[in-house]
């Protein structure tokens, strides 16, 4: 039987302890124990709201007293608010979708309110000679009615205005959405391939994943014909096999059902690489790739080495051929999965020397093929752990060939 739940209002100390439990077993839980910001919002909002203080939360007080912001911070130019609150919305739902509510409460956050609502749960009553989720509230006009919408196994009410007629027609449509939405998250085709193993936390993570692009611009004294665009390039330019690598991530999201956005990486200041999926395609051309890839086995040192080296065995390194012509000489690149302290979240790295580097590591990443023979190689430790290896790609007359596995290592 549906669960419904009404609004409440917690009056005693014991209802107010429950809410704080029940607020304990959320922020214990994945959607919010990886992060540090949007548990710290939404505890912050319903102590608030406990303690009789809901009338100060708003978008400005939240951004000095919750992320530090200056009292005269500019709430248009740094939205961390409305970002963190429509995350702490989508993480509440996903919550309640894998999880029963401990305490017969459930905890929410409006669209367009930073007040949280706290609904209690109730068993319906039920009429054989009854049926349907709109519910007229009998105290008030016949117009009045009570707008019943589904969430997993939960039915929300929630009065509205209108004509009986115009609200079945509501009901019924956010009926059948509702359990659509269920459905795909409950029993959405899932694939075992190596591929979906490799590209698995991404698709756990409720956050849209940020597709953090290099740039570039030309340069004739440079062995490749350009050189990396800074922040001050007003419009970078892509390579052809950068946009062929762009394709195949986007393409591959699109199947996961993971929503995604893409952006220049030169000018992407750190707040947008955290609490999110983060996949870096591009290696010197990439900023942050550069930085973030300190960390790890598989280097690239700065300019002008450009090449890969081994951090244990310094000796190892994988350069291109500068002594042949840049269309003709093969390519290398950097496919790595990993969690980072400084995003707080897992980065994805498809990360070429030069530009055909980059759409092989594309191409081997989306390939069951390719991806095959890593699993066969580390096993379970595709779908979960860090992994790095170096690729090499032939390069055929500027066209990129087939890729092969050069070293991987795993921890």
């Amino acid at each position: 039987m549906k669960t419904i739940l009404e609004a409440w209002s917690p009056e005693t100390q014991h209802d107010r302890r429950a809410i704080i439990l029940e607020l304990d077993c959320i922020l214990a839980s994945p959607h919010f124990s990886n992060s540090k910001r949007y548990p710290a919002l939404l505890r912050y909002i319903v102590e608030r709201a406990l303690e009789g203080r809901a009338h100060l939360l708003k978008e400005r007080t939240l951004g000095i007293e919750v992320f530090q912001r200056s009292v005269d911070y500019d709430t248009n130019a740094d939205t961390v608010v409305r970002y963190t609150a429509g995350e702490v919305r989508k993480r509440l739902s996903l919550y309640y979708h894998q999880h029963d509510s401990t305490h017969g409460i459930h905890i929410s956050l409006p669209v367009g309110s930073y007040v949280p609502e706290f609904l209690k749960e109730h068993e319906p009553e039920t009429d054989p000679g009854r049926t349907g989720l709109l519910l007229i509230d009998e105290q008030n006009s016949p117009a009045v009615a009570t707008v019943a919408t589904v969430q997993s196994d939960v039915v929300t009410i929630s009065p509205s205005h209108g004509s009986p007629r115009m609200l079945w027609l509501i009901v019924i449509f956010v009926l059948l959405a509702s359990l659509g939405v269920a459905s795909l998250w409950k029993f959405g085709p899932v694939s075992s391939n190596a591929v979906d193993q490799f590209w698995g936390p991404v698709r756990q993570e409720p956050s849209t994943a940020l597709l953090c692009v290099g740039g570039n611009v030309f340069d004739g004294n440079h062995f490749s014909g350009t050189m990396t665009a800074g922040k001050d390039i007003q419009y970078p330019f892509v390579s052809m096999q950068l946009a062929s690598a762009i394709a195949r991530v986007g393409g591959l999201l699109e199947r996961l059902n993971t929503r995604y956005q893409i952006q220049a990486s030169a000018p992407t200041p750190l707040g947008d690489l955290r609490e999110r999926p983060v996949i870096l395609l591009g290696g010197y051309n990439n900023p942050w790739t550069m930085r973030l890839v300190e960390t790890l086995r598989f280097q690239l040192p700065p300019e002008p080495f450009e090449g890969i080296v081994d951090r244990d065995h310094p000796g190892r390194q994988w350069t291109r051929d500068k002594s042949q012509p840049y269309a003709s000489t093969d390519d290398y690149a950097l496919i790595a999965r990993f969690r980072d302290a400084r995003t707080g979240n897992v980065v994805f790295l498809l990360a070429g020397l030069g530009r055909n580097g980059t759409e092989g590591a594309a191409q081997f990443a989306t390939s069951p093929l390719y991806m095959e023979q890593v699993s066969k190689r580390i096993g379970k430790k595709l779908s979960s752990g860090n992994l790095e290896m170096v690729i090499k790609v032939n390069v055929i007359d500027g066209k990129t060939g087939a890729p092969s596995i050069e070293d991987l290592w795993v921890w």
